[in-house]
């Protein structure tokens, strides 16, 4: 089977994308075309796919990247057996074409939800931009295959689709937790709480335990931390391929995730917590439902109020001097992380799923 993926927004490097879903593909033998922004956010593609690069589609700069990417479908159409996106700007690169093989919509996130978080579409227009999601959403579901990457997006579409989970690669063993070093992975914006951990950093500064950042800053927010680096508060590592990204969490105190209160997030787990159980460090989230469920259900780490950096700093200092407690959670969230988590679990349900696909159209 040979599948087309293809994404203008993601990075290249995106976790779910290429090192989950796509390295599923491989690994069961099938090829990989990968199409995404390459030069943009420089980096080459893997040697384990071919890659194709696209323009960017950032902020309100979006129409180039999909008429790249419906260029390029039209031109792959006849030569793959699936295609595969994870943008829901690129419905409109596919959509009308005919002739066209199986296509599936990877659902990432709760799009009409996101649009509160978009500090470059102007506050009149979110309305109605959220209205015409919603009709997106139905006719993606009228003309395509779905996958949803949590269950909580069901509620959002009439059929029942397949949910591949944001989990991880959990290692056979990991290192236990040490006291001198907390660490963030992921995105850095204000609704994921940067300001916060930018405190945080400043509040434990006087106490010998460092804050290490990992992750792409959005526009508004690398004046911040370009500063906070300037004044020797933290560190930040900015993107980090995710394979090299997750090494950094062996050995941390604790994993932070400082999500606000948006409803974008009130129903996705965030995958980062995930991430940390996986390598078998405490974690420290705000209170975000299923964060909370997580969390408490494998008593793998420690809850703090919303936008709260002095709990957050006082949640690691007692975690700093537990050193039995510290060790026990990170225990517990990687036995559950390796039990209920670990991406092999999904990876044949999505691949034999494709396959499924590209079967019935032949």
């Amino acid at each position: 089977m040979h599948v087309l993926v293809m994404t203008v927004v993601h990075h290249p490097e995106d976790a779910r994308i290429l090192h989950r879903q796509i390295r599923a593909l491989v690994d069961a033998g099938h090829e990989v075309t990968y199409a995404a922004p390459y030069t943009s956010r420089g980096v080459v593609p893997r040697s384990w796919v071919n890659g194709v690069d696209l323009p960017r589609a950032a902020e309100r700069k979006r129409l180039s990247a999909v008429l790249a990417a419906r260029k390029l479908f039209k031109r792959m159409r006849d030569s793959v057996d699936l295609v595969l996106i994870h943008d829901p700007e690129l419905l409109f690169a596919v959509v009308g074409v005919r002739r066209r093989p199986p296509v599936v919509w990877d659902v990432h996130e709760d799009t009409p939800a996101t649009l509160s978080l978009k500090p470059w579409l102007p506050a009149f227009l979110r309305p109605p931009v959220r209205f015409v999601a919603r009709l997106l959403e139905g006719t993606a579901e009228r003309h395509f295959h779905l996958l949803l990457a949590e269950t909580a997006y069901a509620g959002r579409f009439k059929e029942a689709h397949l949910v591949v989970p944001n989990e991880t690669w959990v290692p056979d063993t990991v290192t236990a937790p040490g006291d001198d070093r907390i660490v963030y992975l992921g995105w850095l914006s204000e609704a994921r709480g940067v300001r916060e951990a930018v405190e945080v950093a400043r509040l434990l500064q006087p106490y010998g335990v460092s804050v290490e950042l990992i992750g792409y800053a959005d526009p508004q927010s690398r004046p911040l931390l370009d500063q906070a680096v300037a004044e020797g508060l933290l560190e930040w590592r900015d993107f980090m391929p995710n394979d090299e990204a997750l090494k950094r969490l062996d050995g941390a105190l604790a994993g932070l995730s400082l999500l606000r209160d948006e409803p974008n997030y009130r129903h996705s787990m965030p995958t980062k917590i995930v991430e940390y159980m996986a390598h078998g460090i405490p974690v420290i989230t705000t209170p975000s439902p299923r964060a909370v469920e997580l969390v408490e259900r494998y008593d793998s780490g420690v809850v703090v109020p919303w936008e709260d950096p002095k709990a957050v700093a006082e949640a690691v200092l007692h975690l700093r001097d537990d050193h039995v407690g510290r060790r026990s959670a990170g225990a517990r969230g990687y036995a559950a992380a390796r039990a209920n988590h670990h991406w092999p679990n999904s990876a044949r349900r999505f691949v034999v799923q494709l396959e499924s696909w590209a079967d019935a159209k032949s």
